[in-house]
């Protein structure tokens, strides 16, 4: 069941989208070569903490960490760690924000220093997919426009759009309905409604979008070795239109 939520419920996952979106302003101060996600994990926690915030995913599942951190040919779920990224890497930072039991979620792909072509070609279509399907997010709309205008774009540039992850609803708990796949036929799935909360997190291989699960149970990636990105904002679909809860835009 889709659950409808209150502007006062919406304005709450806003304040925790603000939280986020500034989380991520200043993680990207924080990439270069020779920083590690075990650095950027421990900062989040404790500038959440700061903030009278938690991260959610903590503690999730069994989940150990308060962001995932995902390098290179990882799509999602990478456990942050003691390796130092390197010159040309590319690591997306996921984190979903409490805020007085309001929770906001994004992720973000970070260049480390200087990356070739191909990469920052990677890194650009991937955030403009997540645009493009958030110009589909209006009232009488129907989710399949949202994955449909992503993979029509992505794979008319050459990459490949993961299936075996998508988006969600989100409010109370991190996980809700209705799914939202990143690929699909316009017109189809749930009908998009004033109230509705959800994320479009578009992950996108530069190779195939087959993958593989690493032994820990949590990290996915490429099967066929190759990069992956990924961006993701929260979106809440309201009376005065859409709202990008984790906009990063002053």
């Amino acid at each position: 069941m889709i659950t409808l939520k209150s502007q006062r419920e919406i304005d709450m996952m806003k304040k925790a989208g603000e939280l986020l979106a500034r989380t991520h302003k200043e993680i990207a101060k924080m990439i270069k070569p020779g920083v590690t996600t075990w650095e950027i994990d421990e900062f989040v926690d404790h500038f959440l903490a700061e903030n009278g915030a938690t991260p959610e995913q903590k503690g999730y599942k069994g989940y150990e960490y308060a962001t995932c951190a995902s390098i290179n040919d990882e799509i999602c779920h990478g456990f942050p760690r003691k390796q130092p990224l390197q010159e040309g890497d590319i690591v997306t930072i996921d984190m979903v924000v409490n805020l007085n039991g309001a929770l906001a979620d994004s992720a973000w792909s970070y260049a480390v220093g200087n990356v070739n072509p191909l990469t920052q070609k990677l890194l650009d279509v991937t955030k403009e997919s997540l645009y493009k399907g958030i110009e589909q997010v209006k009232v009488g709309n129907r989710i399949g426009d949202i994955g449909h205008a992503i993979q029509t774009y992505v794979e008319a540039q050459g990459f490949s759009v993961v299936r075996n992850f998508i988006g969600h609803g989100i409010g109370p708990t991190i996980h809700e309905k209705p799914e939202v796949p990143h690929y699909g036929l316009p017109g189809k799935g749930p009908r998009i409604k004033e109230g509705m909360v959800f994320t479009i997190e578009p992950m996108v291989n530069i190779g195939g979008f087959d993958t593989k699960m690493d032994n820990n149970g949590w990290t996915a990636r490429t099967r066929d070795g190759s990069l992956s990105a990924q961006y993701e904002h929260t979106i809440a679909v309201t009376n005065n239109g859409i709202m990008i809860l984790t906009d990063q835009e002053d």
